[in-house]
């Protein structure tokens, strides 16, 4: 199981600037692994109803790190398999 299950976490934009993301789910889609993170916003700071998608991947010393689909095919594919599973909660 992954380090970012279950967690809030801190991600820089390029700028540098921080912004804080609620770990949604973890999901699993053709043996890789996906973070769906929402943003957490600070006071003052515009609504936002869309979760992001970032892949989860290990560098060179084995430590996990989000890293953005750059893919548009594997974009899609793991928003359809979200998506799915979002339906399936709510005809449960």
């Amino acid at each position: 199981m992954t380090d970012f299950e279950d967690r809030k976490i801190v991600l820089l934009d390029e700028e540098g600037a921080e912004h804080e993301f609620e770990v949604l789910d973890i999901i699993e889609v053709d043996g890789a692994e996906y973070a769906i993170l929402f943003p957490i916003l600070a006071e003052g700071e515009e609504e936002v109803d869309e979760a992001i998608i970032l892949k989860i991947e290990k560098d060179e010393n084995g430590e996990e790190l989000l890293t953005e689909i750059e893919d548009d095919e594997e974009w899609e594919k793991v928003a359809d398999a979200y998506d799915s599973m979002l339906e399936d909660e709510e005809n449960e």
